[in-house]
């Protein structure tokens, strides 16, 4: 079987579905369209043997390969998201393939001006002479995650065929709405049936990841005092302009634009309003838990300093817990965070053990009860149109996840 190859095919047919999640959305999932893939999917493991095969209400597409040893061993879970971010366009993707990359500029769209190289995107100097894939610049590629569901189906399919490797049961697991932080709202972990498990949701080949960021959200609420501006002095209150003092009152160093590896963060995405009433929200991301409730505490102070200089405005301030670092969770067991190393050694690449500047499914789902590392399917720059992956990295996400099966088994 030429793994690289039914990759490649799969994930050429996957990118072409509109997935796109909405954050905005109360729905779950946030949009219908990613039942599209869904039912793809559950179709195309019942046609390639998988067992078990489910597609739940809420999106879920569960499966399970069955063991090919007769001993009771650890059951596997493998798991990657099929919605993509809402950052950009996922609509009428075109993945194109750079062949055999010899290390000069990539053109995505000489239309657009999107142009990749080693400048504005240095890990891409680790795949020189590999096949890389891109879009074609009026969208993103979305190999975040659909390279990761392809590395699953693909390797489950081969697994499937070759009997004589020995692995014990492995648990297959498709969630929606990963992108906007609800991917596992859902997930019944009792019945996924997994004892450890793996989020194949990574970036370049070797990286893997058993921490993330802390994560919290912020909303700030002003509500002002709106007077006539010819009557305003000493009566006017104006909501925009005391959140906009607010938001460039934030440090500059602990901004996204300005931080790096485990330094953290408060990112204002959102602002609007008027003169009466204006909301800010955003995010607040951490390593360290106690670096993110200090952040947190100045960010209050800050607020608190604004309400004596705005005694007209009534401010509110309010933070809400998203996601908390994996680690905490699979430091505990340190099986699974080992075998995972041994089986990228196996596959001929040194690991990258870094943190994860963000948050997975595998980080609710360990502290559900799952410990989920998260591992590298080869691609870099999501969530835009200088998204891209290496056909080489899939093919070598695919090799770990049958070394993992085969450790699993010894």
């Amino acid at each position: 079987m030429d793994l690289k190859n039914a990759i490649y095919k799969r994930f050429a047919r996957y990118v072409k579905v509109d997935t796109q999640s909405d954050e905005n959305s109360p729905a779950f999932p946030s949009t219908r369209k990613q039942f599209v893939l869904a039912r793809m999917l559950a179709a195309e493991l019942k046609a390639i043997g998988a067992k078990k095969v489910r597609l739940d209400k809420h999106g879920y597409v569960t499966a399970e390969i069955p063991a090919t040893v007769k001993s009771r061993k650890p059951v596997i879970g493998l798991l990657a998201h099929m919605d993509t971010s809402p950052a950009a366009s996922g609509r009428n993707v075109k993945p194109r393939v750079h062949k055999a990359w010899k290390g000069g500029d990539i053109v995505i769209s000489r239309k657009h001006g999107v142009v990749l190289n080693i400048k504005n995107c240095p890990e891409l100097a680790r795949c020189k002479g590999e096949d890389i894939v891109t879009a074609s610049g009026d969208t993103l590629l979305g190999a975040d995650d659909k390279a990761g569901i392809a590395v699953i189906v693909t390797a489950a399919e081969y697994l499937l065929k070759q009997k004589e490797i020995r692995h014990g049961a492995l648990k297959l697991g498709f969630t929606p709405d990963e992108e906007v932080g609800q991917g596992v709202k859902f997930f019944n972990v009792k019945a996924f049936g997994a004892d450890y498990a793996y989020t194949f949701d990574g970036d370049v080949a070797g990286a893997v990841e058993e921490e993330n960021f802390n994560a919290d959200g912020v909303k700030l609420t002003v509500t002002g005092k709106s007077v006539h501006p010819g009557t305003a002095k000493n009566a006017m209150a104006n909501a925009a302009r005391i959140a906009a003092d607010i938001v460039a009152s934030w440090p500059e160093n602990l901004l996204p634009e300005t931080t790096e590896k485990r330094e953290g963060f408060i990112m204002f995405t959102d602002i609007s309003g008027g003169t009466e009433k204006a909301e800010v929200s955003g995010i607040v991301r951490e390593h360290d838990l106690r670096k993110l409730k200090a952040m947190e505490r100045q960010l209050g102070a800050i607020v608190a300093a604004k309400r004596l200089k705005y005694p007209l405005a009534k401010i509110e301030l309010a933070f809400r817990e998203q996601y908390r670092n994996m680690k905490e969770v699979i430091v505990r067991h340190p099986e699974v965070m080992g075998k995972l190393l041994a089986a990228v050694r196996q596959a001929g690449l040194e690991p990258r053990v870094k943190p994860v500047r963000g948050g997975t499914d595998g980080a609710r789902l360990s502290f559900m009860g799952l410990p989920t590392p998260n591992v590298f399917t080869g691609g870099y720059n999501y969530h835009g149109r200088y998204e891209w992956v290496s056909l080489d990295g899939m093919n070598k996400s695919a090799e770990v996840l049958i070394n993992l099966a085969r450790k699993w088994a010894e």
